[in-house]
């Protein structure tokens, strides 16, 4: 029978993977920053010459500069909202889960790199580590490549620690708790007419390819309804079982919410319905004051404070709405802390269970056949 494993005195290390973010408001960072982004080929993935010539012809003469712009009206004296979240939620799950634990954080691109946090977990001489990717839907782009690169970087040392890595926790209902905990704060303050759910969206093509079927994602109006096989690495359908959950415990009639998409870049065609797109449809239905929250992110960042807290709410106002309640993200929220700490123990008790090995007691020794 299987036996505890004694406890070794040694602490688990939890590696946070966020995206990145540039080193400043600048464009000379800015570009250097989405030349790594944009270069991945599991963001832009398409043939490599294409994606080269894109990116040098089309996107980097011209992007940096209006980025730069944008992230100068979000950035503070502390560095970029996404930094700053990420930095304070790491500080609060490392309180939370205690001396037992040591929790760095890394982004896929830019700095604090990847690399550096795992060279930092080896230093610590951790038994083993939880690699939890803070995107709570699973896309290939974002979670992907992130996993790619951790994994590959701890994979690389010569002593490599026991690895696990907590699932999507879209649908987590700790995860969904927290997501409602912050909406109710934010629209106990001021009531709304309609909430939106604006998730960062995907190029159609990246949600087809996760259908190994090749039938079910985008072929048929009703294939986001359920998770299902076919579905079950789909970022939409994985979207939308978020909508469904965190419209049932904030208790929304079907009237007052809908989910959309936001982030699209280049001219292929991404996964609808746009949020740009949206605003006008609400504001023709007579909805005027509009909460927008964006789930697909766990920390504010440039698309939830400038794209919607700025440039979205500048539309709405345009439109005629009179106002636009930009909804936090779970941030460093309490409860998102407590359900990060959850998720990441509960992923560390599954790894310590699978390394354990059976041991056979003297009675327990099967009789061998004669």
């Amino acid at each position: 029978m299987l036996q505890p494993m004694a406890d070794s005195g040694q602490r688990t290390g939890l590696l946070l993977l966020q995206l990145g973010t540039p080193d400043a408001p600048r464009p000379r960072e800015v570009r250097r920053y989405l030349r790594e982004f944009l270069s991945d080929p599991r963001v832009i993935d398409i043939p490599g010459p294409l994606r080269w010539l894109l990116l040098n012809t089309v996107i980097l003469p011209f992007r940096p500069r209006v980025s730069a712009r944008a992230y100068a009206s979000v950035w503070s004296a502390e560095g970029s909202p996404l930094l700053v979240h990420s930095r304070g939620f790491q500080a609060a799950l490392a309180k939370r889960l205690g001396d037992g634990w040591v929790v760095e954080l890394g982004m896929r691109y830019g700095n604090p790199g990847i690399p550096a946090a795992a060279e930092r977990l080896a230093a610590a001489d951790v038994e083993r580590v939880v690699v939890f990717p803070l995107f709570p839907h699973y896309a290939s782009s974002s979670a992907g490549s992130a996993l790619e690169r951790a994994l590959g970087v701890l994979g690389a040392h010569w002593n490599v620690p026991a690895l696990a890595t907590v699932p999507a926790f879209y649908d987590h209902p700790a995860f969904v708790g927290a997501l409602a905990g912050v909406t109710r704060a934010a629209l106990a303050e001021r009531p709304v007419d309609h909430v939106l759910m604006s998730y960062h969206g995907l190029p159609e093509r990246q949600v087809r390819k996760s259908d190994p079927t090749g039938a079910h994602c985008l072929e048929r109006e009703d294939c986001c309804d359920a998770v299902v096989p076919a579905n079950r690495h789909c970022y939409r359908a994985q979207c939308a079982a978020t909508t469904r959950a965190l419209a049932a415990a904030l208790g929304l009639a079907p009237d007052a919410h809908s989910m959309a998409f936001q982030s699209r870049l280049g001219r292929t065609p991404w996964i609808r319905p746009y949020t740009d797109h949206r605003l006008p449809e609400l504001h023709a239905r007579g909805v005027r004051r509009l909460a927008v929250l964006c789930p697909s992110f766990v920390a504010d960042c440039l698309e939830t404070v400038e794209e919607i807290g700025i440039r979205g709410r500048e539309q709405w106002r345009e439109l005629g709405g009179e106002s636009l309640e930009l909804v936090p993200c779970v941030n460093a929220a309490p409860a998102w802390v407590d359900a990060a700490a959850a998720l990441a123990q509960a992923t560390a008790g599954s790894s310590a269970s699978a390394a354990r090995m059976p041991e056979t007691r003297e009675s327990e020794t099967p009789t061998p056949s004669r």
